[in-house]
């Protein structure tokens, strides 16, 4: 492919030599606990399911959809902002439904870079963050977001706001996501306080993931960035259906905030799909409006996962901290290994153990020395893992 030169721009894909092999391994019928990737395993609730198969036996639901989402969806997020966030948008104007937030962040790439814009990114970082702008031309800046493994919020304003500074031209747009993918690390409302506050005072845009608002296991739910006063102006944030309501194959996401850019995303969207099965937008609507019980069941059986998944390994002789929030671990390669780094302690872990974890390499240099394990196994899989594990560091 050395003819195209956009492809050319993007590095190897660590994840697919790691699926790679696992794919090696289980065609020679090796069972592969699989920490790889954040697929939640868990079925979507029982409501939302049949509200999909009632609409889908109505007349006419086979018919294109409308790539900015059906009105009644986008309603359904505006209420759900207002009743989680307290954050007032408009429908028409301030929410745009994507096929899910990797989808939206990507074409709101396509629609508002031009070559040689600087676009600075977290690292490590969830690959469509820097990538999704490469892909579109942008030259990127990484801001290292992890100091001795741990997330340092002055610290981190402190280099934004000299990465902005420093930048010739000033940078179009910054990025953040937490809680994080993929190194679990949360904030708090003073931290979005203050990157609005640089954006502003740079007339940089502000990109915000929230993918995981409603995965979080202590008595402080994420905030929003939109909570921030004079936050519109600048900023506009994603969230999905994914992880929240088990609903990761339906592909169901939302842009919000700021005008302008929701135009664009809105009007990119209309050249290039016709949006999501209008059934799923319907199910998606009665998921956000209906009983939020199953919410608090899919949140309490990731904390489950969490809490065996740190007492097991560290009974293994892997001490892995414990997150907060998401549905991943960000753990620390076990001393035996820190010369190897990340890649050749996940192929060990297959090899040897039959378990599959995302070598921290994957996303970006300064995720070396770590893997991330996503809570998408049941306990008693995560125990048996943890043995496996022990007796490879043993």
């Amino acid at each position: 492919m050395s003819e195209f030169e956009r492809i050319n721009r993007l590095p190897t894909y660590v994840f697919q030599e790691v699926n790679d092999l696992k794919a090696k391994l289980r065609h020679k019928g090796k069972d592969i606990i699989d920490f790889g990737m954040g697929n939640p395993d868990m079925p979507t609730p029982d409501h939302i399911r049949e509200k999909l198969k009632e609409t889908v036996n109505k007349p006419g639901t086979g018919r294109y959809s409308t790539s900015r989402g059906i009105p009644g969806l986008r309603k359904a997020q505006v209420s759900y902002y207002e009743r989680r966030f307290g954050v007032k948008l408009d429908p028409d104007k301030e929410v745009v439904v994507t096929l899910g937030s990797k989808e939206g962040l990507a074409n709101l790439a396509q629609a508002i870079t031009s070559p040689g814009d600087i676009i600075l990114s977290p690292n490590p970082s969830y690959p469509i963050h820097p990538y999704g702008f490469i892909i579109a031309g942008a030259s990127l800046r990484h801001l290292p977001a992890m100091e001795d493994g741990q997330f340092n919020q002055e610290l981190f304003l402190e280099k934004l706001d000299r990465a902005i500074r420093h930048s010739i031209p000033s940078p179009k747009a910054v990025i953040v996501s937490f809680p994080s993918n993929p190194t679990a690390q949360i904030v708090d409302l003073g931290f979005y306080e203050e990157v609005v506050k640089i954006g502003l005072k740079y007339n940089t845009f502000i990109l915000s993931d929230l993918a995981y608002a409603e995965i979080y296991f202590g008595n402080n739910p994420p905030p929003s960035i939109l909570q921030v006063k004079n936050s519109k102006k600048i900023c506009v944030e994603f969230t999905s259906m994914s992880k929240t309501y088990a609903m990761a194959g339906w592909r169901i996401g939302f842009a919000v905030g700021n005008k302008n850019l929701i135009a664009a995303l809105t009007k990119i969207k209309s050249y290039l799909d016709y949006g999501a099965f209008t059934p799923v937008q319907v199910a998606a609507a009665t998921a956000l409006n209906g009983p939020q019980h199953c919410v608090e069941n899919i949140r309490n059986t990731y904390k489950s996962r969490r809490d065996t998944l740190i007492k097991s390994m560290s009974r293994s002789g892997w001490e892995i901290p414990k997150p907060e929030a998401s549905m991943f671990a960000w753990a620390p390669i076990p001393k035996k290994y820190e010369k190897k780094g990340s890649l050749a302690f996940s192929k060990d872990l297959m090899l040897k153990a039959s378990v599959a974890v995302a070598p921290g390499i994957a996303f970006g240099e300064y995720g070396e020395g770590f893997v991330r394990i996503g809570l998408v196994e049941n306990e008693h899989r995560i125990r048996q893992a943890a043995k496996n594990i022990k007796k490879l560091l043993a």
